[in-house]
């Protein structure tokens, strides 16, 4: 029995061959513990390498961003850069490098993740790409992009005979046919980075000027076009013969039709069903676009055209509908592009090889391609542009924007080397010229079509201005009656108001807005149904109809968005359009203006941080707005984000931030009126006690507030406002803008008169000397002389608005004057006993003149009151000036409006 087994033991036994590691049954786990070194390739765990690679492509493309970032050049910049510097030629040459952190085992897992995330971004240039602006412009789009694809295209061609048989004997080629070579290279010189250019002009804020809606229409067209080719270059190098490329052709033609007709409809049935399109796709929507994405990218990879070809249609198809094309973005673009972009770039760089640029001959060729490139592109779209009658330096613009490269021509130049159409020194020369177009872009744009030039011809389209920038007679032009009777009207009234909305600021900023509506608690009469209506002998109805307004104020809210690096960034811009629509902000306004006869429009602004003063001012003056009216960050920061509470809200109001620096900055520009509304409980009830906070906070659980609080209805919609005169140009501006509050029956004021008392010399505060001019520090405006004479004056001012006061505003206003020693303290004091008297009104203003009498100097004072450290730091005094700091500082309960008026500038031609 014992043999037996033994002898069924043996047999069933596997016969092994004796190792060296035979002994050795599984991996050892301890990793570096027991002495295994990370950086050794191990093809059983290929992730260890991954990350090492990884994390040092993704820091050094960083680094080099930065420097790069600060002359205006995109981030596609530093990752070409990044994977040059990376490639065998420059760090290559450190002993080991290569080997070390990118050995060849290792690369088929780098480029399987690179080439993925390939797939997912060509899918996020299709989704970029909107067909409607190609639509409704497809008349220049067919022009400057046939006539900027054509030019270069055909010289391409020519340099592709020089090239071809320069370098075919180069290793790494197949052998193609002069066709195929003269196609692909032809190619790579008529496609524009579409991407890249969205980018650029929108930096540059030219995306709706004339050149940037030229530009950006052709360059859909050509982006379309220019895949289409590449699909069949590729094609034709694959298919073994020409009927064989024919049918990979008609194939790849019938996929497309039946993405149009057959998958996107469903598509968009399936996305309507469920609420994506007006909500925003839903977890299940991403997974079935990104499965989406991955079988067309199957199926085109399969038929021997490149997979990235069926991530772009995937996104091409993908509905625009109520921003849902930018929702999808957001949900995918981060990983694509912080990651996967990267890795395809080092791959890139690791094709490159400088040190294959050896010889006067390909150096010659180095220039002759960067020329061609370049040549090509700007003389084909400056000559279009101008046949579609823009002006020589515009059509010089449109010709420099159409010769960027970037991203997609190292994808097309990846494909030609993949294929073995390019060889590596072909590739390494290419990619030089992607570089150089792509980063002269930029600064040719710019030094072509600055700012000045950009308002001169846009001033000499509407007929403001001749070609020298004279001003034209405007008499003889037909003017609409009503603006020319309301231009005759008081330059102190303020008939024409800009709000900068912000999300946070809201329900503060609608209440304030509401003083400024037509008063509904007079000339409405009670309605009558239609069918009780009794009409009169003209057949018309009897019943009375409340009046209106004679010259309603009108308000434009502008919403104003960062521009981030983000592609879904890019997308709201280049579809601003379609962004107030959708926009909560903005819908949220126009609502609010129904409720309160306003009379308002909207619109949405996509920026860099660094530029909401400069966009502020350019929508004064496109909108003709007589006062800007900023409402205070609640938050400290330009940013949305939401706050933890109100208590910590109020804490961060008063510290320094880039808000208060974006105000200064503001301010010290404003080309109208301004006024900073600064929140602390306006338009709702005083908080108890013992109420405790009313929160911001999100939970897992739920995005509400807290719903166990009762809601308190305001009974009181009484507000009083507390305004000191001390006497500047800001404060007349304050005078003239509380009265017009003061018109609402729910508003009270008491306007105070500050006089400085002489006589004293105990308090710090200082007659100060003239100033050498009209503006102070910071830009605050003050009295151009200190003499007694300006001190009467500005007293025969405050004299003439009291005795002008009608008399429907002699009940609700009371003016007074403080004859003071101590000007900031007993300021202090008096508007403490005026506001917050009552603990069920809407909540009480202060309005202060954001500069003051020039002959009084503050700061001792302000130092005794609030301390060297004050809670409202000095950015708050710069911006808002040094009484506001007093009284943020001091934390009365109250909000304030900071009023400054519209500085007297020399009137220059553009």
């Amino acid at each position: 029995m014992a043999s037996t087994v033994t002898l069924i033991t043996t047999t069933m036994a596997p016969k092994t061959t004796p190792t060296p590691t035979s002994g050795v049954r599984a991996a050892h786990q301890g990793g570096i513990l027991e002495g295994a070194n990370p950086s050794k390739y191990d093809s059983r765990n290929p992730i260890i390498i991954f990350i090492i690679q990884a994390g040092i492509i993704l820091v050094f493309c960083r680094l080099l961003n930065y420097p790069l970032s600060k002359i205006r050049q995109s981030k596609v910049i530093a990752e070409i850069i990044g994977g040059i510097l990376l490639d065998p030629s420059v760090f290559g040459r450190i002993s080991g490098f290569s080997d070390t952190i990118f050995p060849r085992e290792s690369i088929p897992t780098l480029s399987l993740a690179a080439n993925l995330g390939l797939v997912l971004y060509l899918f996020l240039i299709g989704l970029e790409v909107d067909l409607r602006l190609l639509l409704s412009n497809w008349r220049v789009a067919l022009s400057v992009g046939a006539a900027g694809m054509a030019l270069p295209f055909g010289l391409g061609c020519a340099i592709a005979y020089g090239l071809y048989h320069e370098f075919r004997e180069d290793a790494g080629l197949v052998s193609i046919s002069f066709g195929t070579y003269m196609l692909f290279v032809g190619v790579a010189m008529a496609i524009t980075a579409f991407p890249v250019l969205c980018r650029i002009l929108t930096e540059l804020k030219l995306l709706r000027t004339q050149v940037g809606i030229v530009v950006l229409s052709a360059g859909v067209g050509n982006d379309v076009v220019g895949w289409i080719l590449l699909a069949l270059c590729v094609a034709l190098v694959n298919a073994g013969t020409g009927i064989s490329a024919l049918y990979v052709l008609l194939t790849c033609v019938a996929w497309i039709l039946f993405l149009v007709y057959g998958i996107r409809p469903a598509f968009v049935w399936i996305l309507r069903r469920t609420g994506s399109i007006q909500n925003g796709p839903t977890q299940s929507m991403v997974a079935l676009t990104v499965l989406m994405t991955l079988v067309s990218s199957f199926f085109t990879g399969i038929i021997g055209v490149h997979p990235i070809f069926g991530g772009f249609l995937i996104g091409l198809i993908c509905p625009h509908d109520s921003g849902f094309a930018i929702k999808l973005a957001e949900k995918i673009e981060d990983l694509v592009t912080v990651l996967f972009l990267p890795l395809y770039f080092a791959l890139s760089g690791l094709g490159t090889n400088l040190g294959l640029l050896d010889s006067g001959a390909t150096w010659a060729y180095v220039i002759g391609v960067i020329c061609v490139a370049f040549v090509g592109k700007f003389v084909g779209g400056t000559i279009a542009a101008r046949l579609c009658r823009m002006v020589w330096r515009e059509s010089f613009t449109v010709g420099v924007l159409m010769s960027c490269k970037g991203l997609v021509e190292l994808v097309v130049l990846n494909i030609g080397l993949q294929a073995k159409i390019l060889s590596q020194r072909t590739f390494t020369v290419f990619i030089v010229m992607a570089l150089v177009t792509t980063f002269a872009t930029t600064p040719l744009t710019t030094a072509l079509y600055p700012p000045w030039y950009q308002k001169k011809i846009a001033a000499w389209k509407r007929d403001e201005i001749d070609w020298d920038g004279n001003l034209l007679d405007q008499d003889s032009q037909s003017v609409n009656t009503d603006v020319v009777s309301t231009d005759k009207q008081d330059a102190s009234e303020v008939r024409r108001l800009l709000v900068y909305l912000r999300l946070q600021c809201l329900p503060s900023l609608f209440a304030f807005l509401s003083l400024l509506g037509a008063d509904r608690s007079r000339g409405h009469a009670s309605r009558v149904h239609p069918s009780k209506a009794v009409t009169n002998a003209g057949g018309q109805s009897d019943e009375p109809t409340p009046l209106l307004q004679k010259q309603p104020l009108q308000i434009h809210g502008l919403r104003i968005l960062e521009l981030g690096e983000r592609l879904s960034s890019i997308m709201k811009e280049s579809e601003i359009e379609d962004v107030p629509t959708t926009d909560l902000v903005v819908n949220s306004f126009y609502s609010f203006s129904q409720l309160n006869s306003l009379a308002v429009s909207g619109g949405v602004e996509i920026v860099p941080e660094g530029s909401y003063a400069e966009i502020l001012s350019r929508s004064i003056s496109q909108q003709g707005s007589d006062m800007v009216l900023l409402p205070w960050s609640e938050n400290g920061s330009l940013s949305e984000t939401r706050n933890t509470s109100f208590e910590h809200s109020q804490q961060r109001i008063h510290e320094n931030g880039p808000h208060s620096q974006f105000v200064g900055a503001f301010l010290n520009r404003a080309p109208c009126h301004a006024a900073v509304f600064v929140n602390n409980g306006f338009g709702r009830p005083a908080q108890e006690e013992h109420g405790g906070s009313t929160t911001q906070s999100t939970s897992p659980l739920s995005l509400g507030g807290n719903y166990g609080l009762p809601t308190v209805t305001l009974a009181d919609h009484s507000h009083h406002i507390f305004f000191p005169f001390f006497g500047s140009p800001d404060d007349r501006a304050a005078m003239h803008f509380v009265l017009r509050l003061a018109h609402n029956a729910n508003v009270t004021a008491t306007i105070l008169f500050v006089d400085l008392d002489q006589s004293s010399s105990d308090t710090g505060n200082k007659f100060m000397p003239p100033p050498t001019d009209a503006t102070g520090k910071n830009g605050v405006n003050v009295t151009a002389s200190a003499s007694q004479e300006t001190f009467e004056q500005e007293k025969a001012f405050f004299i003439s608005m009291k005795d002008s006061l009608s008399a429907e505003l002699g009940p609700r206003v009371v003016f007074g004057s403080l004859n003071t020693s101590q000007p900031l303290h007993d300021t202090l004091n008096r508007a403490k006993s005026e506001v917050a008297q009552s603990a069920k009104s809407s909540g009480d203003l202060i309005v202060l003149g954001r500069g003051h009498d020039s002959r009084i100097s503050f700061r001792a004072e302000k130092l005794a009151i609030v301390g060297q450290t004050s809670q409202a730091g000095s950015d708050v005094s710069h911006s808002l000036g040094d009484i506001a700091q007093v009284l943020m500082a001091t934390e009365i309960k109250a909000s304030l409006l900071v009023v400054q008026a519209k500085k007297d500038r020399t009137s220059s031609s553009v």
